[in-house]
């Protein structure tokens, strides 16, 4: 008995984001997704791999523009190409657009050229496939997102805001790069959501281009930051005569131990003064800075943010999608970078994650050192596949294994602040949706 469309078994990933200027054209995934590809190649299952936006980079590429970028990525990344057209003569390949590469869907020149490797780039915004007796929606997800939505689809010129971001900040990290120590900046991609940059671009110039001899000379005593706030507490209640116990015990006790206690006490002192020092501006400056914020905010000035809500959104749209066509079951999306799996009334909004390097924020356990910004990689697909035997759709997340480059990545400094606190990372648990359209109640008559 031959298989039908509603027999599919359907492999999806997104966001790979493969391209860029200089340093951006770098994927450190490679390996992982041709052998992910490989296996389609041989795969015995009627299936199809649908690539859901932001495959490649197009955004990031500022020196040359059109259907050139195409030819730069075919002569970059060949195995990738060649791996495409071997997979492709064994299971169907779609491609949609994402913002990132949005110019896929604004010349036609980029259907024909990818048909030859057999990838069926689709230029809408959204596409639908059956599985069962449901149906899958597949979209990117930029189009919910204000500040990377395509107003004028498949306009070549479209710039969200997003847009100059990207050209302005990611791919300039990527043409300077291998300038710093360590070639570091070009990870700005992984940096989200977007408000932390300022945040990460300290942690890596303490951590990473900081000269040594001043990092090491500032640890001890941003280390000990906190607990100088208490010795200015106490110096300044011995000075004001009200309580000089715990000044004269401390002092007492250095006392015993000679040139060695002298030398902490006078690393106390000078710690105190600073710590004092800091206080002193620092306090005024943070209210100063509080009351202009509150000012600016009731401008209405940062109202537009680059950060917007990563779920509310494509909730919504996931629920116009199930009442509009209650044949749907999955609405399939990308774009956020955030594995995630949603059960809504009328069906599941699915996440595909990244493949890109993801960045986890780890803050110092005491004093005042900028945080840590861990590396890992979670790698996965998400494969959906009507199995009766199992009760319905299935809807399963696929982990792709990649090791945490944090021995490469990270300083020894920084390796020892997350000890016992790296980032435990699971993908979503999948999950069973009836194969059955759900039938609306028949509303009464007037």
């Amino acid at each position: 008995m031959g298989t039908t469309d509603e027999d599919r078994v359907y492999y999806v990933i997104s966001d790979l984001h493969i391209g860029g200027d200089e340093q951006l054209e770098h994927v450190e995934f490679l390996d992982e997704l041709l052998a992910f590809l490989e296996r389609l190649e041989q795969t015995d299952e009627p299936a199809e791999l649908v690539i859901n936006g932001d495959a490649f980079g197009l955004w990031e590429f500022t020196t040359i523009s059109g259907i050139e970028k195409f030819d730069a990525l075919e002569e970059t990344y060949p195995e990738l190409f060649e791996q495409f057209r071997a997979t492709g003569e064994n299971i169907p390949i779609t491609m949609l657009p994402g913002n990132h590469d949005h110019e896929l869907a604004a010349y036609d020149e980029y259907v024909e050229r990818f048909a030859e490797y057999n990838v069926d780039l689709v230029q809408e915004q959204s596409i639908t496939r059956p599985v069962g007796s449901r149906t899958i929606h597949f979209e990117h997800g930029h189009q919910q997102d204000p500040n990377n939505r395509i107003e004028d689809w498949g306009n070549p010129y479209a710039t969200p805001l997003g847009y100059f971001y990207n050209t302005l900040v990611t791919s300039r990290a990527g043409q300077l790069s291998d300038r710093g120590r360590y070639n570091w900046l070009k990870d700005v991609q992984a940096v989200t959501p977007t408000e932390r940059m300022p945040v990460w671009l300290l942690s890596k110039y303490f951590y990473r281009e900081m000269n040594p001899l001043l990092r090491y000379a500032l640890v001890p005593f941003l280390l000990l930051f906190n607990i100088s706030i208490l010795l200015v507490i106490l110096t300044s209640l011995d000075l004001a005569g009200i309580w000089s116990m715990p000044v004269e015990r401390t002092t007492g006790f250095l006392s015993q131990f000679g040139t060695a206690g002298t030398a902490v006490w006078f690393l106390l002192a000078i710690n105190v003064t600073i710590t004092g020092l800091v206080m002193l501006v620092g306090i005024p400056l943070y209210f100063i800075r509080r009351d202009v914020r509150k000012t600016v905010s009731r401008f209405g000035i940062f109202e537009t943010e680059l950060t917007v809500d990563a779920e509310t959104p494509y909730a919504e749209a996931a629920r116009e999608v199930f009442e509009d066509d209650p044949e749907t079951a999955i609405f399939c999306y990308g774009h956020t970078h955030r594995p995630r799996l949603q059960e809504l009334e009328g069906g599941v909004a699915v996440n595909t994650g990244t493949w890109l390097k993801r960045l986890h924020r780890r803050d110092g356990i005491t004093g005042i050192l900028p945080p840590v910004f861990y590396p890992s990689y979670q790698l996965c697909t998400v494969r959906i596949a009507a199995e009766p035997e199992a009760g319905g759709i299935v809807v399963d997340y696929e982990a792709v294994e990649k090791p945490s480059p944090k021995a490469e990545e990270l300083t020894l400094t920084e390796r020892l602040f997350t000890v016992g606190r790296e980032p435990e990372l699971e993908l979503p648990d999948g999950t069973v949706i009836e194969d059955e359209v759900p039938v609306s109640e028949p509303q009464p008559a007037e």
